[in-house]
C-alpha cells in the first residue's frame, strides 16, 4: 500500500533542483569558515530577514538552544507560551543546557497577551531569578499552526523590551507565517533579537535551520554551535539545498495552506471530532477525538489502514500537516478516511 503522509512537513523529499545543487556544490571546511556555499546561504538568510548575520545549524532545536544561551545566563528565567515547542518538545534543553527556569503563560491560540507577560516579569529582588528572555513561536505548532499577527507581536516586543528583556522567535515554520499573513520577514525580524527558521519543514530541504541575529551575536553563536557538537565540515552539500529552498519554495507554501483549509472544512462537522476552524491558518490541522471509545492512537491506526498517515499531539489530539509531497488527491483520501473513521 502507498500512503498519503500527513504526519509532518518534515517528511518532504528534496526537489530535483536541490539534488542537482547538492551534487554540484562548492565546498570547504565550515568549521574553519571555508565553505563558500554555507556562507552564501547565511548571507541570503540574513538579507531576507534584514538582519546582520546568520548561522547554519543542523536543527531548529539547536538553533533555539543556542539563542537561549546567547540571551541569558545560568539561573535566569525565560517566558514562553505554555504549549511552546521549546518547552514541551526539546527534551528540557532550556533547563539542561542553558540552566534556565521556564515561566509558562497561557496564550489564546498560541498568542500571548502583553499585559500577562508584563505581569510575569520578575521584579528586582535577591530572591527572584532574572527574567531576561521572551521566546515566541511563529507559527505555533500545538495551537494548530496559528500565526502571530504582526501588530500583536510588535506590542508584545515593545512591552518586554521596555523592561530589558530580549526576544527570540522560534520560527520553525516562520515562512508559513509570512506567506499566510502577508507580513514581510523583515517586519517580524524587527520585533526580535534573534530568529530561528527551519529549512527542512515546508521548504523541503533535507536538513538544517538558520539562526539570524546581529553579527556580534552570530559570532558568539558560532562558538556555541561548536560547544553543542554542531560544527560541520563540507556542509555546503546540504547548504546548497537550503539556498534552493529559500529561492524557490517559499511562495508555494500558499498551496499547502489552501489544502489544509479544504481538509479542515470538509471534516469540521463530523460528530466524532471537535475542530476549531479559526486555528487552521497555515498548513496544520488539529482536531480532538470526541467519539466514545476512541482516542488519538486508535484513530491514527484506523487512518493508516485507509492509507493515511497522521500523528498525535496528545492522548486525544490528532494532527495532519500538508506539504509539497501531498497533493489534492491525498487531501481527498484523507477526507474520505476521516469521514469513515469518525
Amino acid at each position: 500500500m502507498t500512503f498519503s503522509d500527513f504526519r509532518s512537513d518534515t517528511v518532504t523529499k528534496p526537489t530535483d533542483a536541490m539534488r542537482r545543487a547538492m551534487a554540484e556544490a562548492e565546498v570547504g571546511d565550515d568549521v574553519y569558515a571555508e565553505d563558500p556555499t554555507v556562507r552564501r546561504l547565511e548571507e541570503l538568510a540574513a538579507e531576507r530577514l534584514g538582519m546582520e548575520a546568520a548561522l547554519f545549524v543542523p536543527s531548529g532545536t539547536m538553533g533555539n538552544q543556542i539563542a537561549a544561551l546567547l540571551h541569558t545566563r545560568h539561573g535566569d528565567e525565560v517566558i514562553v507560551e505554555e504549549n511552546a515547542h521549546a518547552f514541551l518538545w526539546e527534551t528540557g534543553g532550556l533547563a539542561w543546557l542553558a540552566g534556565l527556569q521556564t515561566r509558562t503563560i497561557r496564550g489564546r491560540r498560541g498568542v500571548l497577551d502583553p499585559a500577562l507577560v508584563e505581569d510575569a516579569i520578575r521584579t528586582p529582588d535577591v530572591h527572584h531569578p532574572r527574567t531576561t528572555l521572551l521566546l515566541v513561536e511563529n507559527t505555533h505548532n500545538f495551537a494548530g499552526g496559528t500565526i502571530q499577527p504582526i501588530g500583536e507581536l510588535r506590542r508584545l516586543s515593545q512591552a518586554v523590551r521596555r523592561q530589558g528583556l530580549r526576544v527570540h522567535i522560534d520560527g520553525a515554520r516562520f515562512w508559513n507565517a509570512c506567506v499566510a499573513s502577508g507580513t514581510r520577514a523583515s517586519e517580524y525580524a524587527a520585533c526580535a533579537d534573534s530568529v530561528m527558521f527551519c529549512l527542512s519543514k515546508g521548504l523541503s530541504a533535507p536538513v538544517g535551520s538558520m539562526l539570524v541575529s546581529s553579527r556580534e551575536r552570530i559570532d558568539e553563536a558560532r562558538r556555541l554551535r561548536k560547544v553543542l557538537g554542531g560544527g560541520m565540515r563540507q556542509a555546503g552539500i546540504i547548504a546548497a539545498a537550503g539556498i534552493v529552498a529559500l529561492q524557490t519554495m517559499v511562495d508555494r507554501l500558499a498551496e499547502d495552506h489552501r489544502r489544509a483549509r479544504r481538509l479542515a472544512e470538509a471534516i469540521a462537522d463530523r460528530p466524532g471530532l471537535a475542530l476549531d476552524l479559526e486555528t487552521v491558518q497555515t498548513n496544520i490541522v488539529v482536531f480532538r477525538v470526541t467519539k466514545a471509545g476512541e482516542d488519538a492512537a486508535s484513530v491514527i491506526a484506523k487512518l493508516k489502514a485507509e492509507g493515511v498517515l497522521a500523528s498525535d499531539n496528545a492522548r486525544d489530539i490528532v494532527r495532519l500537516v500538508t506539504h509539497k509531497d501531498v497533493g489534492d488527491a491525498d487531501v481527498d483520501r484523507a477526507i474520505a478516511a476521516i469521514r469513515k473513521v469518525l
